[in-house]
């Protein structure tokens, strides 16, 4: 298949976990390649995501690579042969690579977990505290290039906000919630978003409250999302290049774990729920 003109986190973690299977048995891309009737440098291109792969290709590789894994196969299958051309494509060329493949992880996740302790979650925020927050980070940033980043984060709600929501769980520290970004209106129309989603069900919501003894985890901000198969799983984290696409097992086992500690630091669903109404009225 031709290279494709864009790569997209889907693409790139279909050729990664090619490579990963190969490399398993020890076999060298090019007699990988071999068995395509390829050269290693179609074979480069397909375990980087710049070429596609098709089907049958894929069940052929991993057939030759032994693996028994069913389920996996069929994700990997199912990745290669995905044509979906999301809404995310429409800013293709208007907004950093990066928000694409934010959403497009977003979109194809069978389940979403977050902790934020410095803002609201960005699938929660409303469009107010959204451009409070990218004209504070980007100072001069011009409306022409203001208006898409925002807009691009409200359609990300929809993985929630619609009538099959993605479940999703959330872990919100106090100061998130506290700090006003913008206004008191603007602070306040932000809680009651929040609210009305737990509401409604599309968000599973827990608060880490300042009073909390033992908390060390300020620096515990990620998401976490859940693949067809857990091997497909995927962690996003801030870093200082931009936002960090994790993938391997290692560290993804890392990132479970500090959901389960730092959720140890919340207070459960109802509680959370009756303490943002609390500041709701302290507004």
């Amino acid at each position: 298949m031709p290279p494709k003109r864009h790569l997209t986190a889907r693409r790139v973690r279909l050729g990664a976990e090619l490579r990963r299977l190969r490399e398993a048995t020890g076999m060298k891309a090019r007699e990988a390649a071999a068995l395509l009737g390829a050269d290693a440098v179609q074979m480069s291109q397909i375990e980087s995501g710049v070429a596609g792969v098709s089907a049958e290709r894929v069940r052929r590789l991993a057939a030759n690579y032994a693996c028994t894994d069913d389920a996996l196969i069929e994700a990997l299958v199912a990745m290669a042969t995905d044509r979906t051309h999301g809404w995310w494509e429409e800013y293709r060329g208007v907004l950093p690579p990066v928000f694409l493949d934010t959403a497009e992880v977003e979109h194809h996740a069978t389940f979403l977990r977050e902790v934020v302790i410095t803002h609201v979650p960005g699938l929660l925020q409303t469009a107010d505290y959204a451009r409070a927050v990218y004209a504070y980070m980007m100072p001069g940033l011009p409306e022409s290039e203001l208006n898409p980043r925002v807009e691009h984060r409200m359609r990300r709600r929809a993985v929630i906000d619609s009538d099959n929501p993605t479940p999703y769980e959330t872990i919100i520290h106090e100061f998130a919630l506290r700090i006003r970004v913008a206004d008191r209106n603007a602070s306040l129309a932000q809680l009651l978003r929040i609210l009305d989603q737990i509401e409604q069900g599309h968000a599973t919501v827990r608060v880490i409250p300042t009073a909390q003894d033992g908390f060390a985890g300020a620096g515990a901000s990620m998401m976490y999302t859940g693949g067809p198969v857990p091997h497909l799983d995927t962690g996003l984290r801030d870093a200082p290049t931009g936002t960090a696409f994790i993938d391997a097992e290692a560290q993804l086992a890392q990132l479970r774990t500090l959901f389960r500690k730092v959720e140890k630091a919340t207070l459960d669903p109802v509680a959370s729920q009756d303490f943002i109404h609390r500041l709701t009225r302290e507004l």
